[in-house]
């Protein structure tokens, strides 16, 4: 038998399912709705953060919760790809673009492998639908294959990824990682989402044929609105057939 707050989920995402409840709607008050279910409002917002963390609905900030709009769902294609490909295709989002000169501290000389200190670039791209936060990407790369007159050309996101790649030396191998997590409290709070929805984490390196990483990225997409699929190209064998 389910529980109550899974009952009362299951009515309200029906309703939503239905049209009785439409996007942009805000819902009826806590108070309202737990009177309404007869339950206690701690148990009321249990199930709407089973909603929430579904991506059904959203709570905001001293407004209320509202029926999300349904969001634009994004793709990471990993694997198989040529060495230039976009890591992902934001082509379709708004991206603002934030470069920032920094030193190699943490994991970023790991990911890197690079000592501390050494100077590196960190681009932040953060997707928009709107108005609303998508996906947000940090892209990492040694300065000296990120120049300061391309970082202060304040290039759009497609025009400054393809620089990138036109100024880093032909690449011989791409690492990637892919992880479902919980966001970090800054990631739920750039992307607005609760800190119960899982993200699709992807980390990703890659090497020139010197072996040095020229270039990192760490992706951070929501788990509502995202996919990944890999895909891998066999070669086919050309030797004639043996008569």
């Amino acid at each position: 038998m389910p529980s109550r707050r899974d009952a009362i989920a299951a009515d309200l995402r029906d309703r939503i399912a239905a049209g009785r409840m439409k996007p942009g709607e805000r819902l009826p008050s806590e108070a309202h709705l737990a009177a309404q279910y007869r339950v206690s409002t701690p148990t009321l917002r249990n199930a709407l953060a089973v909603l929430q963390a579904e991506g059904l609905v959203e709570k905001v900030h001293g407004k209320g919760n509202f029926i999300r709009h349904p969001l634009r769902r994004i793709t990471y294609l990993g694997g198989g790809r040529t060495p230039d490909a976009h890591i992902v295709d934001l082509a379709s989002l708004s991206v603002s673009v934030h470069t920032t000169r920094i030193r190699a501290r943490g994991h970023l000389t790991t990911l890197l492998k690079t000592p501390t200190g050494s100077p590196l670039a960190e681009i932040l791209c953060l997707g928009h639908e709107g108005e609303r936060p998508h996906s947000l990407a940090r892209i990492y790369v040694p300065c000296d294959l990120a120049p300061a007159a391309v970082l202060r050309e304040s290039l759009p996101y497609e025009a400054l990824v393809t620089r990138l790649v036109e100024l880093r030396p032909p690449l011989a191998e791409v690492r990637e990682e892919v992880s479902v997590r919980l966001p970090t409290p800054e990631e739920a709070s750039t992307l607005r989402i609760s800190s119960a929805l899982a993200v699709l984490a992807v980390t990703r390196q890659a090497a020139d044929t010197a072996g040095r990483v020229v270039e990192a990225a760490v992706l951070v997409l929501p788990g509502d609105r995202a996919d990944a699929v890999f895909t891998t190209h066999y070669a086919l064998d050309e030797r004639p057939a043996e008569a």
